[in-house]
């Protein structure tokens, strides 16, 4: 089995490479989808042995752009301030030797571990447990010919992850990992922890309702 791993970046510099050393390896493609860096992003990720590309910015469109480049077997797409632990393609081959599996997600941790994040961590595991909706800073993968029947990452403006998902679900059975995806918990030092998952509440409501994705963004300042 081959693993490409799509990482869509603008402006990650500061964690690239970390990113793109944790899954290099043998029968892994690493491909970076930039969105139009204004710093070192594209020449750090080509000296850490990625594939670059440049796209035009949004998150869905990068991620289409790396799934349609790529010639894995299983494409997995990666924040560029996530990592994934040494075993993860181990735990993702065991999960896939299952045919009924279509893909899954990694453990959220976070790299920071104040009482914050802890807090975080266990309403997104208590997520994944009842409602089976991991999210995109979860490390997704999918099989190829399951994402090539959904016709690649669909181009919204937000929750494309989440879609996704629900492309696997619809696809086979969502596996998920016990190996840990660990990131950033920036964005809720930046926002604040409480507006930004009230925020995430709201893009969780907005896609169950199927409310207009373009004002959800705006909402959500995307």
């Amino acid at each position: 089995m081959t693993i490409s791993v799509v990482i869509p970046t603008l402006d990650e510099a500061s964690g690239i490479v970390r990113s793109v050393g944790s899954v290099n390896g043998s029968g892994v493609e690493v491909i970076v989808v930039d969105g139009g860096s204004r710093d070192d992003t594209r020449r750090l990720a080509l000296d850490a042995g990625a594939r670059v590309l440049a796209c035009e910015p949004g998150r869905a469109r990068q991620l289409r752009m790396g799934g349609e480049a790529s010639t894995g077997d299983v494409v997995l797409f990666l924040h560029a301030d996530t990592r994934l632990e040494s075993g993860w393609q181990d735990a993702m081959s065991r999960a896939l030797s299952d045919p009924a599996c279509a893909g899954g997600a990694f453990t959220l941790r976070f790299a920071e571990r104040g009482l914050r994040e802890r807090w975080i961590e266990f309403g997104v595991a208590l997520r994944v447990a009842v409602f089976r909706l991991p999210y995109g800073d979860q490390a997704l993968f999918v099989r190829r010919s399951v994402l090539e029947r959904m016709g690649g990452i669909p181009i919204v403006a937000i929750m494309e992850d989440l879609d996704l998902v629900r492309g696997i679900k619809r696809a086979g059975r969502l596996e998920m990992l016990a190996s840990t995806a660990t990131t950033s918990s920036r964005r809720y030092a930046h926002r604040g922890t409480l507006r930004t998952v009230l925020m995430h509440q709201v893009a969780l409501l907005g896609w169950v309702l199927g409310w207009d994705r373009d004002r959800l963004a705006a909402r959500m300042g995307r």
